[in-house]
């Protein structure tokens, strides 16, 4: 199906931005927060609240960055329901599964922690102080003192990445690698939002972790690179057969340009020129199979380095984190049922499917209505029995409003309340209902009567004097049976004396 530039502005006429905690309401009765994940700019978990319970979405999430803003995790506590899909890093979850910052961070926290007063702070402050990107200095200093070795040897660097923070990692390693050894490599930034992007990281400070924060309100350079710009050592450009490119390229070089695939974009371009320089370099994310990926440019001569970084949290992470939560349900992927050994969790662990309908159990019996303050002055309320509980009838209009249900009642509706019929609960027992009649003067003659498979019983209450009725009692229902009325009123009045009315 072909879609028209109408149909696709009409669609994005649809979509809403929102700020980090900002509140969006869908159809009046979900409420939606997104929350800063960690992973990298822009990239969020969400909060889900309803009246019935409340629901948290976690993506691939991790408790440390250099450039984004770090891990809201404190504003999930208390969900319900945790809709854990970070599985991006399950198949290499064993590889990392001990490699701890801190020695012996794992063995500070006992298995019965969320047993113990003080669980929620000890948790909290573990998964702060685990470094999410503890070797991943180390890694950048290596992906970046072999571009400089491709670059000395004559030979150009391919960098086809598009996690946003990633890359302005790389540019930022690379800009203090370039000046400490004072070379003049220049770097291209070739895509069609290149310059979106720098227009961008000058008005996202929400986006980024405290430290950068601070440096942008306080008029510093949060970026290093930035400065190449102005050096005239960066540059961005939408398309690589742009007029002005063509007329400053220079080799050797460093180009960012996606597409990971290698089948569309620059990249494509710049492979089919560098494939067969032993001395150029092709940096690509782990997860994409190189060999599938230059299939189409073989021969190929070139170096090809993987480089692979935090793109979600470790399962010995996630078995605290869930603790910390305290949820009641928790939906994690099926594929990493096998690698799960977590014992003493509170909450019920269940397995998902992709396009897979799951019925979670619902955590609230009940709906909190909220109503104004002087209506329970003004309702006519009966006590239940022993039971410290008031019930009122009103006759009024609910409405749900930012995920809130309402009771709307007006003063004309309270007074038609006060006239409504009464409405009676419970169960009337037999031995009440023949003495409130011997109180009232009146002799009776009790018959019980089975029914056919004997499962249930009828019982009849004949009224002999001072003048006849039938009463007919069930568990469901009873039936007052009377020529007289008056005699019907004083009967109706002894049935209602037992029950429950409202």
């Amino acid at each position: 199906m072909l879609f028209s530039a109408a149909d696709v502005s009409k669609c994005m006429q649809r979509v809403q931005s929102l700020k980090y905690a900002e509140e969006a309401c869908y159809n009046g009765i979900l409420l939606l927060k997104a929350f800063s994940s960690g992973l990298d700019i822009g990239t969020c978990n969400w909060s889900i609240t309803s009246p019935k319970q409340n629901v948290a979405y976690i993506s691939g999430s991790v408790f440390a960055s250099e450039i984004s803003t770090k891990f809201d995790y404190h504003a999930l506590w208390g969900s319900d329901v945790i809709f854990f899909s970070d599985c991006i890093a399950a198949d290499l979850i064993h590889k990392d599964e001990v490699d701890f910052t801190s020695p012996g961070a794992a063995a500070e926290l006992p298995s019965n922690l969320s047993e113990e007063p003080d669980a929620g702070e000890r948790i909290s402050e573990f998964l702060l102080n685990h470094d999410e990107f503890a070797d991943e200095s180390k890694k950048l200093t290596f992906l970046c003192s072999w571009a400089l070795k491709s670059t000395n040897a004559g030979g150009s660097v391919l960098i086809p990445i598009s996690r946003l923070g990633l890359v302005l990692q790389l540019l930022e390693h690379l800009t203090f690698s370039l000046q400490s050894q004072a070379l003049k490599v220049p770097i291209y930034i070739i895509s069609s939002v290149a310059e979106e992007l720098h227009a961008f990281l000058k008005v996202m400070p929400e986006w980024l972790c405290k430290q950068r924060q601070e440096k942008f309100h306080s008029d510093q350079g949060y970026f290093s690179f930035m400065d190449l710009i102005e050096q005239k050592r960066l540059f961005l450009f939408p398309e690589i057969y742009s007029s002005e490119l063509l007329a400053i390229w220079e080799e050797p070089c460093i180009v960012f340009s996606p597409h990971w695939s290698l089948r569309i974009g620059p990249s494509v371009h710049l492979l089919q020129r560098w494939c067969g320089e032993t001395d150029s370099l092709l940096i690509i994310e782990e997860g994409v199979d190189a060999n599938l990926a230059c299939l189409p440019f073989q021969p190929m001569a070139m170096k090809v380095l993987h480089c692979s970084f935090p793109s979600g949290m470790k399962l010995r992470e996630a078995e605290y984190f869930l603790q910390f939560l305290n949820p009641k349900y928790v939906l994690m992927p099926e594929k990493l049922k096998q690698d799960i050994r977590w014992s003493n969790h509170s909450y019920s662990l269940i397995y998902y499917h992709e396009s897979e309908t799951l019925h979670i159990p619902r955590v609230k019996s009940g709906t909190d209505v909220d109503c104004k303050i002087y209506l329970d002055f003004q309702l006519c309320s009966t006590k239940m029995g022993q039971e410290d509980i008031n019930i009122a009838t009103a006759n009024g209009d609910f409405s749900v409003i930012q995920g809130k249900i309402q009771l709307g009642i007006g003063h004309e509706q309270i007074l038609r309340s006060r006239t409504t019929p009464l409405i009676c609960m419970g169960c009337v027992d037999l031995q009440s209902l023949v003495t409130s009649l011997q109180k009232l003067g009146m002799n009776t003659r009790v018959e019980e009567v089975m029914s056919l498979h004997g499962s249930e019983s009828t019982s009849f209450v004949h009224v002999v004097e001072p003048k006849k009725a039938l009463l007919q009692l069930t568990s469901a229902h009873t039936i007052i049976i009377a020529n007289d009325e008056s005699l019907a009123s004083v009967l109706t009045e002894a049935v209602q004396s037992i029950l429950d009315c409202i």
